[in-house]
């Protein structure tokens, strides 16, 4: 029946989709259940294929990053001898990674690398390090390696067509790819697919065919050199009395930009679990395989550029790999030009592909540490394909504002990439080696020796980054750890703190009480009397108030007098106050009414706030959202909630003419928005219907009574919800003192008559019966007074903020001055309410 019913009140357009989910779903396909998420256990060889392209696709432009400091470094005539030994050091380090990041994935079989190793042996805090520097090395790894890809297709095209193309040109293709990379992973692109091992072997297999063939060629003596055309990298020779000093300076921004090759690493300690059993086992033996296939490539590179002379250009087109594909391949033959293409495909796809790598590793780490209470939980939220949507959307937005910052230019971006990349290996390396240290396993100080070096070398060459590459943007990157760590660590405390104050409590103790109210007082605060005042005023009905009232706060009289004239024509039942707000601050008016009435003794506030909802964008150019402020302070009073009825506007219309056909144009109808009827206040058929005492005074309660002999003994007659508004800034406006002549209202504790003078705090219209009753609440400076007119819904003058004087007799009801149809004069206008224009 229940179902039944509901069925009927809602209508097929009320659960009609929204555009946003429409749109979502066309573009992004049907949503994905929980059942369908599977995990595929990746082989040895597939786990190489899916998780290394990163790693080894580093190796397409670390050699070209080494040549480009040496040559602005001035060494041009050394360059191409220089570039060996550096990059045998960089080969050095990336053996005592590897080795490390071994240990790693033996003993951390779950996903989360260098952050779980972080957390389980230093803590959270210093967790936090690894997770800035891993979040900092994902967003820069799909700018590297984006801009490299595009570069790769660059260099492809015809010199005639490369030649022309702009730096600005580049950045638009890079962003481009980045957005089709987001789209594609927001539809669920799965990491542990075939095709993504493809580029990886491919690249693989032509860059080694290349450097088997190059050296095959050097052999015979039949390599060309490089001979360059257009705009080359090139710098200033050094002075003699300079030499030294500049000359090591060079070379470790050398050595930096050529850390750059082993970004990506990491990787397989980022994928552990997702390997067959037994996990850690087949990572370390994928680790090494990965390392020796970079560390050829790397080496290869180098030792191809040392013997061709292959040089940087400004703008990073054509690239150092592309010129020795030309010339080992030779462009001069079908087969040639062939493989040259095959080789910047290859190139491309890796790239590419490694860049995308990314949008599998940062969301999962932005859960691991959200999880952790370091980063917001939306992180945690799975979207419409079951995956972790918010950290992808986050992930596109900064890679892409980094590359519209910077350029599509690898050598741009690299001084942002190491500094991550290296923090991450220093902490896996010591946080390994007091592993070791902890547990003392079998063989522990061999490995304590490995991880130890590991983390010192990677620290030796986080520090060298951060100096030789500081004033290149590497400033950025140590402003955002010195930021981004305590941040997150701030962010933990207020979760902590949250947590704690909304800990379910025990079992064992007994649950608080439930509170039980003698009285329960309603305020329904309204600005018009529209359908969604009226949704305010049934859902106020349905929870049986002791008092109901509505409250407008007046800050347009115009409008003031429109709700009132509306409101005694609507006959809703229901008191409506007209209070006074002269700084127009309703926030804390509303606390100050709230408050004043809860703290009463046995009695409980629910103050009740009609929303209109309109789609989110529109919704915040047409309002302020003053319910949602209004709702927070009435949430820090205790006995107060506050409960905002959300009324969607334009979906509710479009069931309105639906269900009506057109209601508003068919005579006798009127517009159910402009005039409503008196019904559609009361409840729903078959709602529970509100007692009338709750609602409206008892009958007997009309016949007004005299202040001398009866001090107000009727429910009509009964003060108005005492307010706090006259406190603040406005006592002198809102609690005049009295003038000569006239008695002060404080000074009324006992029956009889009295001369006052106050100013119009509120005024309300009262319901009874057939008939309404106008409640006026002056004050001055000693205190308040209500005067009751029967029969009137509106005394012309007597508004918000006028200054009066009543003559009467005077009762006295629970300590609180009240009059019955007593003589007034207008002393002066109200000004509370600013008319409108």
């Amino acid at each position: 029946m229940a179902i039944r019913r509901a069925e009927g009140l809602l209508g097929s357009g009320d659960l009609a989709e929204g555009f946003g989910y429409v749109l979502k779903r066309r573009l992004l396909g049907r949503p994905l259940v929980n059942e369908q998420l599977g995990e595929q256990r990746l082989s040895k060889r597939l786990a190489l294929g899916v998780l290394s392209p990163d790693g080894i696709s580093s190796s397409a432009y670390g050699t070209e990053e080494i040549l480009i400091e040496l040559l602005k470094g001035g060494l041009a005539a050394t360059a191409f001898t220089l570039i060996l030994p550096i990059t045998g050091v960089v080969l050095f380090v990336m053996v005592l990674v590897v080795l490390s990041y071994r240990e790693v994935v033996t003993v951390y079989t779950r996903a989360g690398g260098s952050y779980v190793v972080a957390r389980d042996n230093f803590g959270p805090r210093i967790a936090q390090v690894a997770a800035v520097a891993l979040m900092v090395d994902y967003v820069v790894t799909v700018a590297v390696q984006v801009a490299a890809g595009t570069a790769a297709v660059a260099s492809a095209l015809p010199a005639s067509v490369s030649q022309h193309i702009s730096p600005g040109d580049l950045t638009v293709v890079s962003i481009a790819v980045i957005v089709l990379m987001c789209f594609g992973n927001l539809r669920g692109i799965r990491e542990a697919g075939r095709s993504f091992a493809v580029p990886t072997y491919l690249f693989s297999a032509v860059t080694i065919i290349m450097i088997i063939t190059g050296l095959a060629r050097e052999v015979f003596g039949t390599l060309p050199t490089y001979h360059p055309h257009g705009v080359i990298v090139t710098g200033t020779p050094k002075d003699s009395t300079l030499i030294a000093f500049g000359m090591v300076f060079v070379l470790l921004k050398a050595f930096a930009n050529g850390g750059s090759s082993l970004t990506g690493i990491e990787a397989v300690s980022n994928a552990v679990s997702a390997f067959k059993p037994p996990e850690g086992i087949n990572a370390r033996r994928v680790l090494v395989i990965e390392g020796l296939i970079l560390g050829t490539l790397v080496a290869g590179i180098s030792w191809l550029a040392h013997a061709t002379h292959a040089r940087p250009y400004e703008f990073g087109v054509p690239t150092v790999l592309s010129q020795e594909a030309g010339l080992v391949f030779g462009l001069h033959t079908i087969w040639g030009h062939a493989l040259y293409y095959l080789v910047q495909a290859a190139t491309a796809l890796i790239l590419y592909t490694g860049g995308n790598t990314s949008f599998n590793g940062f969301p999962f780490l932005a859960n691991f540490v959200a999880e952790d209470a370091f980063l917001p939980r939306w992180l945690t939220k799975r979207g419409h394909r079951l995956v972790f949507s918010n950290g992808i959307v986050v992930l596109a937005v900064l890679s892409i504002a980094l590359l519209a910052a910077v350029g599509s230019n690898v050598n741009k971006l690299v001084p942002f990439y190491a500094i991550g990349v290296f923090t991450a290996f220093t902490l896996a390396g010591f946080g390994m080696a007091k592993y070791h240290y902890t547990h003392k396993e079998p063989r522990w100080r061999r490995k304590l020796v490995i991880n130890f070096s590991a983390g010192v070398t990677s620290l030796i060459v986080v520090l060298i980054f951060a100096v030789v590459k500081f004033t290149s943007g590497a400033w950025l990157v140590v402003l955002l750890f010195i930021v981004g760590v305590p941040a997150l660590i701030r962010l933990n405390r207020e979760y902590r703190m949250e947590t704690a104050v909304l800990e379910r409590i025990s079992t064992r103790e007994k649950p608080p009480d439930p509170p039980t109210y003698a009285r329960r007082t309603v305020y329904v605060f309204v600005d018009d009397l529209d359908l969604a005042t009226l949704a305010g005023l049934r859902y106020a009905r349905s929870l049986r108030p002791t008092t109901l009232r509505a409250v407008h706060f007046v800050i347009d009289s115009v409008q003031a007098d429109t709700l009132r004239q509306d409101w005694v024509r609507a006959r809703t039942g229901i008191a409506l106050d007209l209070v006074d707000c002269p700084d127009r601050r309703l926030a804390r008016a509303t606390a100050e009414m709230v408050s004043a009435e809860a703290v009463l003794p046995g009695v409980g506030v629910t103050a009740i706030l009609p929303r209109r909802v309109y789609t989110p964008l529109l919704g915040r150019l047409l309002h302020d959202r003053t319910a949602d402020k209004m709702a927070a302070v009435v949430s820090q009073i205790p006995y107060a909630v506050a409960t905002i009825v959300p009324f969607d506007v334009r979906r509710r219309l479009a069931v309105l003419h639906a269900r009506d056909g057109g209601a508003a144009s068919q005579p006798g109808r009127g517009d159910a928005a402009a005039a409503p009827a008196p019904a559609a206040v009361s409840p729903e058929p078959g709602a529970v219907s509100p007692e009338p005492g709750a609602v409206s005074p008892e009958p007997t309660a009309v016949a007004p009574q005299t202040a001398a002999t009866a001090p107000a003994p009727i429910a009509a007659a009964a003060p108005m919800p005492a307010t706090a508004a006259a406190e603040g800034d406005c006592d002198d406006y809102n609690k005049p003192v009295p003038s000569a002549g006239v008695s002060p209202i404080g000074t009324l504790v006992k029956p009889g008559r009295a001369v006052v003078e106050g100013r119009v705090h509120a005024v309300e219209i009262r319901p009874v019966q057939e008939n309404t009753v106008l409640a006026c609440e002056i004050a001055d400076s000693t205190g308040r007074l209500t005067a009751l007119f029967y029969g009137r819904s509106h005394i012309p003058g007597l508004d918000p903020g006028a200054r009066v004087r009543f003559r009467g007799p005077v009762g006295i009801r629970e300590g609180h001055a009240i009059m019955i149809n007593p003589a007034y004069d207008l002393l002066a206008p109200g000004s509370g309410g600013l008319p409108r224009t």
